[in-house]
């Protein structure tokens, strides 16, 4: 197998980083869950495709319903 070809079949990999509140760490599972149905692998650091970061700014809403 080529290079070309080993990349064309790998899948693409994401990680998700979560900065902030417990409901924060719910939306990075749900963030997660999507991107595996698109077909994305997690992965660790710099041998992800795609990084993702998730923050909040915390109101006093959200952090009541904690």
């Amino acid at each position: 197998m080529t290079t070309e070809t080993l990349t064309a079949t790998a899948p693409r990999t994401y990680e998700v980083r979560t900065f902030g509140c417990q409901m924060n760490v719910h939306d990075s599972e749900r963030l997660s869950g999507t991107l595996e149905a698109a077909g994305y692998a997690r992965a660790d650091g710099r041998e992800a495709d795609i990084i993702v970061i998730n923050t909040c700014a915390v109101r006093e809403n959200a952090d009541n319903k904690l």
